[in-house]
């Protein structure tokens, strides 16, 4: 434990506990949207906030935080009206966000491609106090939004159109997780870089999907893997000097690994003994509704 001692190490452990709330908290509702890229899309959106804040001489964490959200409203405007031509418009808004943090950052006076990559790939060494006080802030505001409209987030990500019989603003929902998504990519960018964050808010949830397919178990879950992973590959980094971004990735996808194999004979068990009930001739379980099945498993 003697890496608490160092005050770097201190603010990267901090910030990986967050980043490994805020990512699933929010991937939960894109995978349920089947929106698992959305993240990969905005990340590269937010490279040209990056190389403004360069080029401003302004905090780039802010400054992405404010282009990831316009990007990211914008993306969901493209999917409402886009139609046919949406998937090129979205295709340049990414490479542009892309092009665009390249050429700011170079023109920028104290700018350089190892300041970017820092950001692409996360740096945990190098964030500072300024940083940790704004994920603290971004990320108060991500779990505010994910765990205080849960109900609702869940019912427009399930079906919209039931959602919006029901009377819920499901285009203000949709822009809600739009922007929630855009500012936990911005959370997470100086964890596992803004090229990496999207497997931190899908795979989790994707390996605690293999456990439980209650809304609320698969929440929780999803969490309590992201927090382990972030903590578990924040400390690998500092004792056998790797990339950070990387090791953490690298331990989601090894979950999700290990709970499938796990949850694989678990499925066939519980196959056998519904096939065993049925030749036995027991009498089949009523159905659910679907509302009301969705909203039991959301726990509501």
């Amino acid at each position: 434990m003697d890496f608490l001692d160092y005050a770097f190490m201190q603010r990267a452990l901090l910030a990986a506990v967050l980043v490994g709330i805020t990512a699933p908290a929010i991937g939960i509702y894109l995978v349920q949207r089947r929106q698992a890229l959305m993240g990969d899309g905005i990340g590269h959106v937010a490279m040209t906030g990056v190389g403004l804040g360069f080029l401003l001489n302004t905090s780039p964490v802010w400054m992405a935080t404010g282009v990831a959200v316009v990007g990211a409203v914008m993306m969901e405007l493209i999917r409402w009206y886009g139609r046919t031509r949406g998937d090129i418009a979205l295709a340049m808004l990414f490479y542009g966000g892309m092009a665009g943090g390249v050429m700011f950052i170079n023109l920028a006076p104290t700018g350089s491609n190892a300041n970017l990559t820092s950001y692409l790939f996360g740096s945990l060494s190098t964030v500072s106090e300024s940083d940790v006080t704004a994920i603290c802030l971004l990320a108060a505001f991500v779990v505010l939004v994910t765990l205080g409209l849960r109900r609702q987030l869940f019912a427009v990500s399930q079906d919209e159109e039931f959602a919006r019989v029901t009377g819920l603003p499901v285009r203000a929902l949709n822009l809600l997780t739009a922007v929630t998504a855009a500012i936990t990519v911005t959370v997470a960018m100086r964890v596992v870089g803004l090229l990496l964050v999207s497997a931190l808010m899908v795979v989790p949830v994707a390996a605690a999907q293999q456990l439980s397919r209650s809304f609320a178990a698969t929440f929780a879950i999803a969490v309590a893997i992201g927090v382990s992973v972030t903590i578990g590959g924040t400390v690998t980094s500092y004792y056998q000097d790797v990339p950070p971004g990387a090791t953490i990735v690298l331990l989601t996808i090894g979950a999700f690994i290990a709970l499938t194999a796990l949850a694989t004979p678990l499925a066939r068990r519980r196959a056998r003994a519904a096939a065993a009930a049925h030749a036995a001739g027991d009498p089949a379980e009523c159905v659910i509704p679907a509302s009301r099945e969705a909203a039991d498993n959301a726990g509501v």
